[in-house]
Protein backbone atom coordinates (compact mmCIF):
# COMPACT_ATOMS: atom_id res chain seq x y z
CA UNK A 1 0.00 0.00 0.00
CA UNK A 2 2.65 1.86 0.71
CA UNK A 3 3.64 1.74 -3.24
CA UNK A 4 0.40 2.82 -4.33
CA UNK A 5 -0.11 6.02 -2.38
CA UNK A 6 3.78 6.61 -2.69
CA UNK A 7 4.65 6.97 0.90
CA UNK A 8 8.52 6.97 1.78
CA UNK A 9 8.94 3.75 3.53
CA UNK A 10 11.70 5.14 5.94
CA UNK A 11 9.84 7.92 7.30
CA UNK A 12 6.46 5.84 8.16
CA UNK A 13 8.36 3.12 9.42
CA UNK A 14 10.22 5.38 11.67
CA UNK A 15 6.44 6.37 12.59
CA UNK A 16 5.60 3.19 13.01
CA UNK A 17 8.18 2.39 15.62
CA UNK A 18 7.02 5.79 17.77
CA UNK A 19 3.21 4.22 17.39
CA UNK A 20 3.96 0.94 18.52
CA UNK A 21 5.92 2.19 21.22
CA UNK A 22 3.39 4.62 22.58
CA UNK A 23 1.09 1.35 22.29
CA UNK A 24 3.84 -0.56 24.62
CA UNK A 25 3.41 2.25 27.39
CA UNK A 26 0.07 2.65 27.34
CA UNK A 27 -0.63 -1.00 27.57
CA UNK A 28 1.51 -1.72 30.17
CA UNK A 29 0.54 -2.86 33.91
CA UNK A 30 4.01 -2.06 34.70
CA UNK A 31 4.67 1.07 35.85
CA UNK A 32 8.55 1.96 35.24
CA UNK A 33 10.32 5.41 34.86
CA UNK A 34 12.69 5.60 31.29
CA UNK A 35 15.65 5.91 33.56
CA UNK A 36 14.71 1.90 35.35
CA UNK A 37 14.22 0.20 31.91
CA UNK A 38 18.32 -0.16 31.39
CA UNK A 39 18.17 -2.15 34.42
CA UNK A 40 15.60 -4.96 33.66
CA UNK A 41 16.73 -7.80 33.19
CA UNK A 42 15.74 -8.01 29.47
CA UNK A 43 16.98 -4.67 28.24
CA UNK A 44 19.94 -6.01 26.52
CA UNK A 45 18.22 -8.76 24.50
CA UNK A 46 15.44 -5.62 23.58
CA UNK A 47 18.12 -3.74 22.43
CA UNK A 48 19.67 -5.50 20.18
CA UNK A 49 15.98 -6.80 18.82
CA UNK A 50 15.32 -3.22 18.25
CA UNK A 51 18.71 -2.68 16.29
CA UNK A 52 17.95 -5.93 14.26
CA UNK A 53 14.58 -4.54 13.57
CA UNK A 54 15.47 -1.59 11.71
CA UNK A 55 18.74 -2.86 10.23
CA UNK A 56 16.65 -6.02 8.66
CA UNK A 57 14.35 -3.69 7.25
CA UNK A 58 16.87 -2.02 5.69
CA UNK A 59 18.92 -4.42 4.53
CA UNK A 60 15.35 -6.23 3.10
CA UNK A 61 15.10 -2.94 0.40
CA UNK A 62 18.63 -3.55 -0.20
CA UNK A 63 18.09 -6.91 -1.35
CA UNK A 64 14.68 -6.13 -3.22
CA UNK A 65 16.56 -3.39 -5.07
CA UNK A 66 19.55 -5.47 -6.02
CA UNK A 67 18.71 -8.75 -6.15
CA UNK A 68 15.20 -8.64 -6.45
CA UNK A 69 11.18 -8.78 -4.79
CA UNK A 70 11.43 -12.39 -5.29
CA UNK A 71 15.24 -13.38 -3.55
CA UNK A 72 13.89 -10.72 -1.33
CA UNK A 73 10.76 -12.63 -0.32
CA UNK A 74 12.36 -16.03 -0.41
CA UNK A 75 15.27 -15.35 1.76
CA UNK A 76 13.51 -13.12 4.52
CA UNK A 77 10.66 -15.99 5.02
CA UNK A 78 12.87 -18.99 4.95
CA UNK A 79 14.58 -17.90 7.52
CA UNK A 80 12.02 -19.46 9.73
CA UNK A 81 14.40 -22.92 9.90
CA UNK A 82 16.57 -20.31 12.21
CA UNK A 83 14.01 -20.60 15.17
CA UNK A 84 12.76 -24.13 14.44
CA UNK A 85 16.26 -25.28 14.48
CA UNK A 86 16.62 -23.45 17.62
CA UNK A 87 13.80 -24.63 19.28
CA UNK A 88 14.40 -28.19 18.53
CA UNK A 89 17.82 -28.06 19.71
CA UNK A 90 17.76 -25.68 22.39
CA UNK A 91 14.72 -26.31 24.03
CA UNK A 92 13.92 -29.73 23.20
CA UNK A 93 11.11 -29.39 21.30
CA UNK A 94 8.84 -32.24 19.57
CA UNK A 95 10.89 -33.36 16.02
CA UNK A 96 8.30 -36.35 15.06
CA UNK A 97 8.37 -37.51 11.28
CA UNK A 98 4.97 -35.83 10.74
CA UNK A 99 6.45 -32.91 12.05
CA UNK A 100 9.45 -32.40 10.07
CA UNK A 101 7.74 -33.32 7.09
CA UNK A 102 5.54 -30.37 7.55
CA UNK A 103 8.33 -28.30 8.12
CA UNK A 104 10.50 -29.12 5.00
CA UNK A 105 6.69 -28.68 2.92
CA UNK A 106 6.61 -24.97 4.39
CA UNK A 107 9.73 -24.64 2.85
CA UNK A 108 9.22 -25.85 -0.59
CA UNK A 109 5.77 -23.70 -0.02
CA UNK A 110 7.40 -20.45 0.95
CA UNK A 111 9.67 -20.81 -1.98
CA UNK A 112 7.18 -21.57 -4.41
CA UNK A 113 4.38 -18.97 -3.32
CA UNK A 114 7.54 -16.07 -3.65
CA UNK A 115 8.02 -17.65 -7.32
CA UNK A 116 7.62 -14.81 -10.57
CA UNK A 117 8.13 -17.30 -13.14
CA UNK A 118 7.19 -20.72 -14.33
CA UNK A 119 9.90 -21.58 -16.36
CA UNK A 120 13.07 -19.81 -14.18
CA UNK A 121 13.93 -20.41 -10.14
CA UNK A 122 14.74 -18.31 -8.09
CA UNK A 123 18.54 -16.70 -8.71
CA UNK A 124 21.01 -15.55 -5.85
CA UNK A 125 22.86 -13.38 -8.24
CA UNK A 126 24.66 -11.60 -5.37
CA UNK A 127 24.59 -14.03 -2.24
CA UNK A 128 25.54 -11.23 0.48
CA UNK A 129 22.33 -9.49 1.21
CA UNK A 130 20.10 -12.62 0.47
CA UNK A 131 22.24 -14.53 3.32
CA UNK A 132 22.12 -11.25 5.60
CA UNK A 133 18.43 -11.20 5.66
CA UNK A 134 18.08 -14.59 5.96
CA UNK A 135 20.24 -14.67 8.91
CA UNK A 136 19.15 -11.54 10.36
CA UNK A 137 15.22 -12.46 10.25
CA UNK A 138 16.04 -15.90 11.68
CA UNK A 139 18.00 -14.30 14.80
CA UNK A 140 14.80 -12.03 15.24
CA UNK A 141 12.70 -15.20 15.74
CA UNK A 142 15.28 -16.85 17.38
CA UNK A 143 16.31 -13.80 19.46
CA UNK A 144 12.44 -13.37 20.63
CA UNK A 145 11.90 -16.55 21.95
CA UNK A 146 15.26 -16.57 24.17
CA UNK A 147 15.09 -13.35 25.69
CA UNK A 148 11.12 -14.33 26.47
CA UNK A 149 12.03 -17.41 27.72
CA UNK A 150 14.46 -16.76 30.62
CA UNK A 151 13.91 -13.06 31.35
CA UNK A 152 10.28 -11.51 30.31
CA UNK A 153 7.49 -12.18 33.18
CA UNK A 154 4.01 -12.25 31.24
CA UNK A 155 2.95 -8.94 32.64
CA UNK A 156 6.29 -7.49 31.09
CA UNK A 157 5.79 -7.88 27.64
CA UNK A 158 3.99 -4.33 26.43
CA UNK A 159 7.05 -3.00 28.45
CA UNK A 160 9.40 -5.37 26.90
CA UNK A 161 7.64 -4.73 22.97
CA UNK A 162 7.72 -0.92 23.63
CA UNK A 163 11.88 -0.90 24.46
CA UNK A 164 12.31 -3.04 21.49
CA UNK A 165 9.94 -0.69 19.26
CA UNK A 166 11.75 2.22 21.14
CA UNK A 167 15.31 1.21 20.18
CA UNK A 168 14.43 1.00 16.70
CA UNK A 169 12.57 4.22 16.63
CA UNK A 170 15.68 5.59 18.04
CA UNK A 171 17.86 4.20 15.20
CA UNK A 172 15.45 5.08 12.76
CA UNK A 173 15.52 8.82 13.78
CA UNK A 174 19.05 8.46 12.97
CA UNK A 175 18.78 7.20 9.25
CA UNK A 176 16.01 10.07 8.71
CA UNK A 177 18.55 12.41 10.11
CA UNK A 178 20.85 11.54 7.82
CA UNK A 179 18.83 12.21 5.23
CA UNK A 180 17.65 15.71 6.44
CA UNK A 181 21.54 16.76 6.70
CA UNK A 182 21.68 15.90 2.86
CA UNK A 183 18.64 17.43 2.13
CA UNK A 184 17.14 14.48 0.66
CA UNK A 185 14.37 14.53 3.02
CA UNK A 186 10.94 15.79 2.01
CA UNK A 187 7.97 15.80 4.31
CA UNK A 188 4.38 14.91 3.71
CA UNK A 189 2.09 13.89 6.11
CA UNK A 190 0.66 11.25 3.95
CA UNK A 191 3.53 9.53 5.69
CA UNK A 192 3.16 10.13 9.00
CA UNK A 193 -0.38 8.44 8.28
CA UNK A 194 1.26 5.35 6.88
CA UNK A 195 3.20 4.97 9.30
CA UNK A 196 0.13 5.39 12.17
CA UNK A 197 -1.67 2.92 9.97
CA UNK A 198 1.39 -0.03 10.43
CA UNK A 199 2.32 0.77 13.97
CA UNK A 200 -0.77 0.00 15.23
CA UNK A 201 -1.39 -3.68 13.78
CA UNK A 202 2.49 -3.71 13.77
CA UNK A 203 2.36 -3.46 17.46
CA UNK A 204 -0.34 -5.93 18.69
CA UNK A 205 0.94 -8.30 16.10
CA UNK A 206 4.11 -8.52 18.17
CA UNK A 207 2.36 -8.61 21.65
CA UNK A 208 0.12 -11.55 20.27
CA UNK A 209 3.52 -13.71 18.63
CA UNK A 210 4.93 -12.99 22.48
CA UNK A 211 2.21 -14.01 23.95
CA UNK A 212 1.66 -17.36 21.86
CA UNK A 213 4.94 -17.68 22.80
CA UNK A 214 4.11 -17.87 26.94
CA UNK A 215 1.25 -20.09 25.44
CA UNK A 216 2.17 -23.85 27.59
CA UNK A 217 2.22 -26.93 25.13
CA UNK A 218 2.47 -25.05 22.05
CA UNK A 219 6.38 -25.56 20.84
CA UNK A 220 7.92 -22.27 19.25
CA UNK A 221 8.99 -24.66 16.27
CA UNK A 222 5.27 -25.00 15.81
CA UNK A 223 4.49 -21.87 15.96
CA UNK A 224 6.95 -19.78 13.70
CA UNK A 225 6.04 -22.34 11.02
CA UNK A 226 2.33 -21.66 11.41
CA UNK A 227 2.88 -17.88 11.46
CA UNK A 228 5.20 -17.60 8.68
CA UNK A 229 3.79 -19.66 6.36
CA UNK A 230 0.27 -18.30 7.24
CA UNK A 231 1.83 -15.22 6.32
CA UNK A 232 2.54 -16.52 2.89
CA UNK A 233 -0.98 -17.40 2.35
CA UNK A 234 -2.19 -14.13 3.49
CA UNK A 235 0.13 -11.56 1.47
CA UNK A 236 -0.81 -13.93 -1.88
CA UNK A 237 -4.51 -14.01 -1.41
CA UNK A 238 -4.06 -10.14 -0.42
CA UNK A 239 -2.06 -9.28 -3.74
CA UNK A 240 -4.64 -11.62 -5.68
CA UNK A 241 -7.66 -9.62 -4.59
CA UNK A 242 -6.45 -6.35 -3.73
CA UNK A 243 -3.89 -5.21 -5.83
CA UNK A 244 -4.90 -7.93 -8.92
CA UNK A 245 -1.66 -9.72 -9.51
CA UNK A 246 -1.61 -12.88 -11.26
CA UNK A 247 -0.65 -16.17 -9.49
CA UNK A 248 1.39 -18.47 -12.01
CA UNK A 249 0.80 -22.57 -11.23
CA UNK A 250 4.13 -22.80 -8.76
CA UNK A 251 1.99 -19.99 -6.66
CA UNK A 252 -0.61 -21.72 -6.34
CA UNK A 253 1.25 -25.63 -5.86
CA UNK A 254 2.95 -23.35 -3.17
CA UNK A 255 -0.56 -22.13 -1.10
CA UNK A 256 -1.99 -25.56 -1.53
CA UNK A 257 1.29 -26.89 -0.10
CA UNK A 258 1.54 -24.38 2.74
CA UNK A 259 -2.05 -25.09 3.79
CA UNK A 260 -0.83 -28.88 4.09
CA UNK A 261 1.96 -28.57 6.15
CA UNK A 262 0.14 -25.95 8.60
CA UNK A 263 -2.26 -29.01 9.10
CA UNK A 264 0.83 -31.51 9.50
CA UNK A 265 2.92 -29.03 11.93
CA UNK A 266 -0.31 -28.02 14.17
CA UNK A 267 -1.65 -31.43 14.60
CA UNK A 268 1.88 -33.25 15.23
Amino acid sequence: MFDVFKINTLQAIVVNYAVALSFGFLNSDVSLAVSEIPNQPWFFGAFCLGVLFISVFNVMGLTAQKNGLSVASVAGKMSVVIPIIVGIIAYKESAGIVKLIGILLALVAVYLSSAKSDSSPVKFKNLLLPLLLFFGSGCIDAGLKFVETNYVANNEVPMFLATIFGCAFILGSLFVLVQVINKKLKFHWKNVLGGIALGIPNYYSMEFLIKALQTKGLDSSTLFTINNVSIVILTTVFALLFFKERLIRKNWIGIGLAIVSILLVASA
